[in-house]
């Protein structure tokens, strides 16, 4: 596995959800939850799982997203811890 960095991820993250959503990647922060602070639906939730695994697989092959951590991604820290811990 490799080590990827913090701030990388972060910055994948939000430049992703930004897309998706259609707002400004700087309004976005760690702490901010999906759905109370951002107004992502089941939709935009899985358009990000699948971006994020195809943008982080190219570091970690085969990475994905366990369909039982899928209930725990509430917030943007959450999803960028879980590709930290995955990378090692």
């Amino acid at each position: 596995m490799s080590q990827v960095d913090r701030n990388v991820v972060v910055d994948v993250v939000r430049n992703q959800l930004a897309d998706i959503l259609e707002i400004d990647p700087s309004s976005i922060n760690e702490g901010h939850s999906f759905a109370d602070d951002l107004g992502a639906d089941s939709i935009a939730l899985i358009e990000l799982v699948d971006c994020l695994e195809q943008e982080f697989s190219q570091t970690l092959p085969d990475f994905q997203f366990d369909d039982d951590d899928l209930v725990n991604l509430r917030t943007v820290a959450d999803a960028v811890d879980y590709i930290v811990r995955a990378h090692g």
